[in-house]
């Protein structure tokens, strides 16, 4: 599958012109090498690192999708490396639990 039809797909980039945008300006690398043409080809186990306003988004794909489908059926084709930001929520409920916040 093309680089560019995958980060469409599994919504990474809003339209494929952006998601040819993205790697026409060098802005993506695949398995730590920049992609330089849309035509790329990508598949399962493959690395993808791709900028992110937060920082770099490093992904492992697992799946080539069949089509455009919903966000829960995109994700599912992909897993992210870089670990993610602890849910403050769920850090206040641990910390609740120990007695920490208690006086």
């Amino acid at each position: 599958m093309r680089l560019d039809k995958f980060l469409w797909f599994v919504r990474l980039a809003k339209t494929r012109a952006a998601a040819q945008a993205m790697i026409a300006q060098g802005h993506i690398r695949l398995n730590n090498r920049r992609a330089n043409r849309a035509a790329c080809p990508v598949g399962a186990g493959d690395f993808l690192v791709i900028p992110w306003p937060a920082g770099a988004l490093v992904t492992e794909i697992l799946m080539l999708p069949q089509r455009r489908g919903s966000v829960s059926e995109a994700q599912s084709c992909y897993r992210v490396l870089d670990g993610q930001a602890v849910n403050p929520i769920a850090g206040t409920e641990q910390s609740a639990a120990k007695g920490s916040l208690l006086p």
